[in-house]
């Protein structure tokens, strides 16, 4: 695994899969996760193979995106894709792993999802332990390649989803809203309603709530 260093001229981002098409480096996957931070609901990775003639005008890192534009960016990218791929690791395993583990499986599940093996993985971030090709990483891929972008867009989708329907079962907890994320409304919601099996155990302030903390009296 590779730590690529940054190429001066901005352009070679976006061409860099193209120059590795013309190397014989062929099919490339990009990869990426959404989730790490919250304090509820699972990580989520996904990779995605993009077809050499895909319209990837539009793909940007998740982040910068609307949520309407993401979705809408969803159904084209899986349906100008070679191949999707998606990984998900739930709460209990992020609490006996530790995060950065739990985030390195869901991408190595994410990679064993593709219908195809990939000659390479583009990845964003930092190396990642036990992704079952090689691969090299770009800080900020998500802005750089097009599929590391289609990646965090898939992934954020994805995720978001599912917290969705998490939404619906503990309507009181807001997940549409924060997505699980520690924002003022959902740890007010955690200490009047509890804390849920979706909540992460290890992640502050819910471990110090599950140790008899006062953390919440800021709140």
């Amino acid at each position: 695994m590779d730590k690529i260093k940054p190429f001066a001229d901005p352009a070679a981002y976006e061409n860099y899969e193209k120059t590795l098409r013309e190397k014989g480096v062929f099919p490339v996957a990009g990869v990426d996760e959404a989730g790490r931070g919250p304090i509820a609901g699972p990580v989520v990775a996904a990779a995605v193979i993009l077809a050499p003639d895909a319209d990837t005008g539009d793909i940007d890192d998740s982040k910068k995106l609307s949520e309407e534009k993401r979705e809408a960016l969803f159904d084209r990218i899986y349906g100008m894709a070679v191949s999707v791929g998606v990984g998900i690791v739930g709460p209990g395993e992020i609490d006996e792993l530790n995060i950065l583990r739990a985030t390195h499986k869901a991408m190595a599940l994410a990679v064993g999802d593709l219908k195809e093996k990939p000659a390479l993985a583009l990845v964003d971030g930092l190396p990642v332990k036990g992704l079952p090709v090689r691969h090299e990483a770009f800080v900020k891929g998500d802005s750089l390649i097009k599929s590391i972008g289609a990646a965090s867009i898939i992934a954020k989708v994805t995720r978001d989803r599912l917290m969705y329907a998490l939404d619906k079962e503990y309507p009181e907890y807001g997940f549409a809203d924060h997505k699980g994320y520690g924002t003022k409304k959902h740890i007010l919601a955690v200490r009047r309603f509890g804390i849920l099996p979706c909540h992460r155990k290890s992640f502050e302030p819910i471990k110090s709530m599950l140790c008899g903390g006062t953390l919440f009296d800021e709140f």
